[in-house]
């Protein structure tokens, strides 16, 4: 028990910032993710193969920084939604949510296997509902 005080003491600070930190991704998860939710096509899962973006025709330079701005919120949304594992928020959602943002090889089968889930499918559709957007068609 010593031992436990002793380290709370020595690393209240950090402490602190993990606590202010999970209160600032708790709210901004709670306000961006039934928007992203929302977002999504109702048949984004339905077909077998990816339709090609609307970002292809743009300019390199326009579609490199969508790109890469795209990617950086979908990392940031995995973290935030593995680190709600265990905190207050959204997790799994979260975590959907970032997986469905970054770019990765076999990314729309995951996809697909994952939101075929039935809690995660549930979910999903209750935020679509609440945006009152259609369901999620797979």
């Amino acid at each position: 028990m010593n031992v436990l005080l002793n380290w709370v003491s020595d690393h209240q600070q950090l402490l602190v910032w993990a606590g202010i930190i999970s209160l600032a991704v708790f709210i901004l998860s709670l306000l961006l993710l039934p928007w992203l939710v929302a977002q999504i096509p109702e048949d984004y899962f339905l077909p077998k193969k990816r339709q090609p973006t609307a970002w292809k025709d743009q300019h390199p330079i326009i579609r490199l920084l969508a790109l890469a701005g795209k990617n950086l919120i979908g990392c940031s949304l995995i973290v935030a939604g593995l680190l709600m594992l265990f905190l207050p928020g959204q997790g799994i959602l979260t975590l959907v949510m970032g997986l469905l943002l970054v770019d990765y090889p076999g990314k729309f089968r995951l996809e697909r296997k994952v939101v075929k889930t039935p809690a995660i499918l549930n979910g999903l559709n209750w935020l679509r509902r609440k945006a009152k957007k259609p369901p999620l068609i797979l």
